[in-house]
């Protein structure tokens, strides 16, 4: 082999990599946004930057996943009967460039830590009823 082939096809190699990766997360982007109950939302916990993500509620969880990743396992999970709702809010000057745009800012609690989650207005009024809509504290019920 001559001095130029084995760095061509261990380019091409990589090359072709870092193509395969970005095919198999664009098929996980659109898995994740097919299936229904789920919206874009950026997340920020414990006072950490924000990272960009989707969730997707289920029954009894509210899961988050990272927007550049290729597992399909969720970054963080939340238990519907632990979430809190304390509010929302528009984004603080610095906050602006790191979400996405008209977006709001909504406030949970999750297990006495404060959770943040940037999201569509719509979202936030789906999310809102989402929670609202879980059974009601009592006998038999797992709230």
């Amino acid at each position: 082999m001559n001095s130029i082939g084995l760095p061509f096809i261990v380019l091409a190699t990589a090359f072709a990599l870092l193509v395969f990766a970005l095919c198999l997360m664009g098929v996980r982007r659109f898995n994740l946004r097919r299936a229904l109950g789920t919206v874009d939302a950026s997340i920020c916990t414990a006072g950490k930057s924000w990272q960009m993500g989707v969730c997707r509620y289920q029954d009894n969880d509210l899961e988050w996943f990272r927007l550049v990743s290729l597992s399909v396992r969720p970054k963080h999970t939340f238990r519907r009967s632990s979430l809190e709702l304390l509010g929302r809010r528009k984004p603080t000057e610095s906050e602006l460039l790191k979400v996405q745009p008209d977006a709001v800012i909504v406030e949970l609690r999750y297990e006495g830590r404060q959770v943040l989650l940037a999201m569509r207005f719509d979202a936030y009024t789906g999310l809102s009823s989402w929670l609202e809509a879980g059974p009601v504290i009592g006998v038999g019920t797992w709230r």
